[in-house]
C-alpha cells in the first residue's frame, strides 16, 4: 500500500493511494490519523488493506497531500553515509553511523514550502530514504530490521550551514520549522523488495544535483535499525533519514545555497516525488 495523509474540504484523514485516486479509508472505522493506525499495529495495517477495495475514492489532484505523519514522535538523522557524499566533502568513511536528530515540529508536507530563515542565507538541501518504523522494539538485529519497519518515504532533510557547522552537534543546524519535508506517502514494506537498490535524484530548478543509488550506503537502513534500537526503543511512526549522496550544495564552487524562489523536488524510484518551493520566511 501506499497510505497517505490527505486534506479534503477542510478534513484531514488517512488514505490509500492507488493509481491518480486515493482511498479514503475514514469510513472503515479505522484509526483517524496516520500515527494511530501505525500504532494499531499488523491488525489496523490489514484493516486497511481490506478497506481498499471499497472505500470511496477521489482524484488526487482534487486533494492536498500532507506530511504522512503530522508529528513523528522522533525524527532520527544519519551524516556522512554515503561514500560519494564523504568523499566530496574530504572526510574519512566513518567507523560507526553519526546519529543527530531532527525536530519533529521540523516536520512538513511533500509539497510544503521550505522557511528560509532570516538568521542564515546558508540553506541547503539533502535528498534522503526516510524509513518509518512500524512496530515498538528495541535491540532488534539488522538481519530482522525489516520486521519493524512500517515503510519508506522520500525526505529532504534541509540543512542551515553556519548554524550546523559553528558547534560539534548537528541538531540546532538541522531542526528549523519546515525543514523535514517527506511523503509523498508512506509505501509499505511489503511493497519494497530491496530499500538498498533504489535510485535518488534531487534537482533545483530543473538543474539535477544529486543523482545516487542507495547501494552507496555506508550503513544500510537495517544496520541503522540494529545501532538505533541497541540505545533506545523505536517506536510507531518514528522517522529515520538515512543520510544524503553526494552533490549538496555546500560543496559547489560556487555554492548552491537555496534562495526565495527556488524549488526543490526529488525523486526516489517506486517511492514518488516531493517538490517544495522555498520562500523567505514571514
Amino acid at each position: 500500500m501506499k497510505l497517505a495523509t490527505f486534506t479534503r474540504e477542510a478534513k484531514t484523514r488517512v488514505g490509500a493511494v492507488v493509481g491518480d485516486e486515493i482511498a479514503d479509508l475514514s469510513g472503515a472505522g479505522l484509526p483517524a490519523t496516520m500515527l494511530a493506525l501505525l500504532e494499531g499495529g499488523d491488525a489496523a495495517m490489514a484493516a486497511a488493506r481490506a478497506a481498499v477495495a471499497n472505500a470511496r475514492r477521489f482524484p488526487l489532484a482534487q486533494v492536498r497531500l500532507e506530511a504522512p505523519i503530522a508529528r513523528p514522535p522522533k525524527i532520527l538523522a544519519v551524516g556522512l553515509n554515503y561514500r560519494a557524499h564523504a568523499e566530496e566533502s574530504g572526510m574519512p568513511l566513518p567507523v560507526v553511523p553519526i546519529i543527530f536528530n531532527k525536530q519533529s515540529t521540523s516536520a512538513s508536507g511533500p509539497f510544503d514550502v521550505i522557511h528560509r530563515p532570516r538568521e542564515s542565507t546558508q540553506i541547503d538541501y539533502e535528498g534522503e530514504l526516510a524509513v518509518v518504523i512500524g512496530k515498538r522494539c528495541r535491540r532488534v538485529p539488522a538481519a530482522r530490521a525489516r520486521s519493524v519497519v512500517a515503510g519508506y518515504a522520500v525526505a529532504n532533510d534541509v540543512s542551515v550551514r553556519d548554524w550546523q557547522m559553528r558547534v560539534p552537534t548537528m541538531t540546532m543546524g538541522k531542526s528549523w520549522d519546515t525543514h523535514c519535508p517527506f511523503g509523498p506517502w508512506i509505501t509499505t514494506a511489503d511493497e519494497m523488495t530491496d530499500p538498498h537498490n533504489l535510485y535518488l535524484r534531487t534537482w533545483v530548478n530543473g538543474e539535477l544535483r544529486q543523482n545516487a543509488n542507495t547501494s552507496d550506503l555506508i550503513f544500510n537502513s537495517d544496520q541503522i535499525i540494529e545501532h538505533l534500537s541497541t540505545a533506545f526503543t523505536l517506536e510507531p511512526g518514528d522517522v529515520i533519514v538515512t543520510g544524503t549522496p553526494s552533490g549538496v550544495g555546500l560543496w559547489m564552487d560556487p555554492k548552491g545555497w537555496l534562495k526565495d524562489g527556488d524549488v526543490v523536488k526529488i525523486e526516489i524510484a517506486g517511492l514518488g516525488v516531493i517538490e517544495n518551493r522555498v520562500t523567505d520566511e514571514p
